[in-house]
């Protein structure tokens, strides 16, 4: 069900821009209303998410952990996995945030005949992400040259990394393959494997169908069909300099495009996307394993009025003698 609702939705998007663009012609708000509303719902959204987690009081550590954590000097601890330090946390994070360490250490586990249970790896799942996050990152920076004139010297240089194995004309670039890839590994993962199947929503299907829609839109834009380069850097700059214009000849699939990295935008900070940014502020990543050094007291606790054994004894001291129950006083 999440799966066909997720599949229509993106769908009706992209009837949505042929109808608004070519039947009534509103190429205005395609292409200026809505992605400065999106940018802006996606900025407000991620400002708002993130004050609202980082108000949320911590009272103690409580870090995930695989390793040893640091007590007596004999004993060696692990640095990494049970950081003790902040640098210790700096690195544990930085491998987590570029490298996806924990997903390159999880396993899989089945029941197999005996009945026995046994443990696998799941290297393709951290491999398939790994690829995804990093060449979508490339590519929007990459994206950036239509934003910015003169095109800074960095991207340039990117953009010929990416287009070193030059194939014909336009350049092929090599993150566009792997990142279509790599977004129909993770759905089919998602469709294919029962248990995976079992608790997907549509909330986890239509990101999916999303950027892959954006992925496809971008490469048929780029490679197959033909569409007028110089004006959407004209529009790109309008948009960012606030003296937007929208020329003539633009064609259809860039605003289906630009509708859908819009719809992106303002989805974002509602979305499990957001683990962006929540990764940053987890408790269990980015807190330092000291508790055998540092007391940590609840900035919760308040006076309590206790009632001591003394006290409860001389309440009950009768009724308890009476029964046979051993008192400390008589």
């Amino acid at each position: 069900m999440g799966l066909l609702f997720s599949f229509f939705a993106v769908t009706a998007l992209i009837v949505i821009v042929f109808i608004g663009v070519q039947a009534a012609h509103l190429h205005y708000l395609f292409g200026v209303i809505i992605p400065y509303a999106a940018f802006l719902t996606f900025i407000i959204g991620i400002i708002y998410r993130v004050v609202k987690w980082g108000r949320i009081p911590v009272p103690f550590r409580i870090p995930t952990t695989a390793g040893q954590e640091k007590s007596l000097p004999w004993i060696k601890h692990n640095k990494i996995d049970n950081p003790f330090t902040s640098l210790g946390v700096i690195v544990r994070m930085a491998l987590e945030v570029l490298l996806f360490r924990s997903l390159f250490r999880n396993t899989k586990t089945e029941l197999r005949d005996g009945p026995k249970l046994s443990y696998g790896s799941t290297k393709w799942l951290w491999l398939g992400g790994l690829a995804f996050h990093w060449t979508f990152l490339i590519i929007l920076i990459r994206h950036f040259r239509l934003f910015l004139e003169p095109v800074p010297i960095p991207i340039e240089i990117l953009e010929a990394l990416d287009g070193f194995f030059q194939v014909g004309a336009p350049v092929l670039y090599i993150t566009d393959l792997i990142f279509l890839g790599a977004v129909t590994f993770l759905f089919l993962r998602r469709v294919i494997i029962p248990q995976i199947r079992y608790i997907s929503l549509a909330a986890d299907y239509f990101p999916l169908f999303l950027i892959g829609a954006i992925g496809g839109s971008g490469v048929l834009m780029r490679y197959f069909l033909k569409t007028d380069v110089v004006g959407i850097k004209q529009l790109t700059m309008g948009l960012i300099t606030f003296s937007p214009v929208v020329p003539q000849g633009i064609g259809i699939i860039f605003y289906i495009h630009l509708l859908l990295v819009s719809a992106l935008f303002a989805y974002f900070p509602m979305s499990k996307l957001m683990h962006m940014a929540g990764v940053f502020l987890s408790p269990t990543r980015n807190l330092a394993n000291n508790n055998r050094a540092v007391r940590h007291v609840n900035p919760w606790n308040y006076p309590v009025k206790v009632h001591t054994y003394e006290e409860y004894e001389d309440d009950f001291r009768d009724k308890m003698k009476a029964v046979g129950i051993p008192v400390e006083k008589e």
